[in-house]
Parts: C-alpha cells; structure tokens; sequence
C-alpha cells in the first residue's frame, strides 16, 4: 500500500521537474521569476504559466488587434501574485485598452432597432461629392458649436429619397457630440411605437420618459408608420411639446415632406383630423429646420 506521504513526496518530485525542464527556456524563467514569486508556489502552476507566457509573447510581437494570436483576441492570459496562490486572469492588452478607451464614446448612443453599424459613423467620412451635403455639414458645425456654449441650437428635419445617407449624417454629429459626454438616442420610429404600445403593462411610463427628456433625440423615418390617433396625440404630440419647452434638440428623418406628412398625420382610423396634424408640424417647425437631400442610393453602392 503507497503511503500519503510517499505520494505526496512522489507529485512534488514530479512538479519540481516539470518546472525545471520549462524553465532550461531562459526566456521562459526569466518571464516567471519577474513574478516575484517562491519557486515552492511557481511549481505548481507550470501548464498555466506557460499558458500564459505563449500569450506574453504573441502580445509582445503582435502589430495590431486584427493580428492577434490569443485564445481572446485583444486579451492576455496574466498570472497575479497571490498569498500562497498564483491567480489567472484575461486582461485587455494595451491596444484592446487604447480601442475602448476609443470607443467608450458609444455609451453615450443608445439605438432603438437601428444598426449597431450606425455607431461607427463619422463626419470624417461624409459623401461630399453632392453639393446638397454642403449646407448639412456648414450646420453641424454651427450646431456643435452653439451647443457647448449653452445655446439652443435646433435639430433637423432631414427630408429626402431612400438610400441618400439621412440617418448616417445625423448619426454622425450625434458620435461628434457623444465624444463630448452629450448622451443621445436614435429611434426608428415605426417600430419604437409599436414596442411603446405593447409596454403597456410594464415599463411604458419609464421608456416615455426617457425618449422625452434625452438631451438629443433622433426620430428616425418618421412618416412610414401607421399613423393613428393614439401615436400623434398620446405620443408624437407629447415628446415634441415637452422638448419644445425645454429647448432640447430633436431630429427627424423621412422620405417625406412636411406637407406630405402633415397629410399623413391627419388621416387616421378614427378619421381625418387637419387641424392635430397641424399642430404636429408647428412644433416640428419649431424644433428644426427643414433640409432637403435628393441624391442617389448610397445603399446600393455597397
């Protein structure tokens, strides 16, 4: 019958060996005893130590996150002195913190059924081979500026054909803002209302309030839903009159002018009412300036 203390004298010769074969790499033991760890502790740890000096390099030679070799890309398996114990952990590498460092921007977006894409986008990379862009990027400068200085700059009402780019260039003064702390939301309009109606039971109140009191708001394609009387006057109506009175800029987008959708927004299930409508459109009148973009189907491009 093997003793306990046969078989415990047996697996500590038998780490001691394996932890001095891995350490006839110089490398390899110069990067361990960096630790400032007992030998008596590192000799337990062998496997996982050369776990994790296989990602030390491959970070030390890696040029760019796209190239990493790690189990998680942008993250390093690291060994932390403990008492008695060496823990592991993934750590983001230098680039994958500089990257979120980068991007932490992003938090200050929330999308509502948009494209996770439309974060990415950039004044920097802005068709402008269509003159009709000129006056659009003329006012985002003019929109950021009065905005940092506690002004009250108004929003867009971006009007224009289908593909031309409208959610991408509002979204990309929202990012330019987003960089400065200022939080925003963008919301495809059709289907937020039909999310909101059937909130009913749960957090609708707490979702309203929100979208009302956001300090930028983007109401993206508006005109394409199905207009009733609940969503212009229970909804629609309410969000602009409150950001109306507390000066917060609010966007639009649609493939609709706003006679065109003063129109749509008369016409319901309950019938026709022009003068609700109207009062719609004052106060997206009063919220923004109207702009047209008439250009081809970038969509179709990519």
């Amino acid at each position: 019958m093997v003793k306990a203390s046969d078989l415990y004298e047996y697996q500590m010769t038998d780490l001691t060996h394996s932890f001095q074969e891995a350490c006839s790499d110089k490398d390899f033991k110069n990067y361990v005893y960096s630790l400032d760890i007992k030998d008596e502790i590192l000799m337990n740890y062998t496997s996982s130590l050369k776990d994790t000096y296989e990602e030390f390099l491959n970070c030390k030679n890696c040029k760019s996150l796209s190239d990493c070799k790690n189990k998680l890309e942008g993250y390093v398996y690291t060994p932390k002195k403990g008492k008695n114990i060496i823990t592991f952990s993934y750590d983001a590498c230098p680039k994958k913190q500089k990257e979120m460092q980068e991007n932490a921007y992003k938090n200050n977006i929330e999308l509502f059924e948009i494209s996770k894409d439309i974060k990415d986008a950039d004044v920097k990379k802005i068709y402008k081979d269509d003159q009709i862009r000129t006056p659009i990027i003329k006012y985002f400068k003019e929109f950021t500026t009065k905005y940092q200085k506690g002004e009250n700059p108004k929003g867009i009402y971006l009007y224009g054909s289908f593909g031309a780019g409208k959610t991408y260039l509002i979204a990309a003064l929202f990012n330019e803002m987003a960089k400065v702390g200022i939080k925003s939301i963008i919301i495809y309009y059709p289907e937020f209302l039909r999310r909101l109606k059937a909130s009913f039971q749960t957090n609708y109140n707490e979702q309203f309030e929100h979208i009302k009191r956001i300090p930028l708001l983007l109401l993206d394609d508006i005109g394409a839903e199905n207009v009733t009387a609940w969503s212009r006057d229970e909804v629609l109506g309410p969000i602009l009159q409150y950001r109306m009175e507390n000066h917060l800029p609010t966007f639009f987008t649609s493939n609709l002018t706003l006679e065109d959708l003063e129109t749509s927004l008369s016409i319901t299930t309950s019938g026709v009412d022009k003068v609700k409508a109207r009062r719609i459109i004052e106060r997206i009148k009063q919220l923004t300036i109207y702009q047209e973009l008439i250009s081809k189907n970038r969509r179709m491009e990519k």
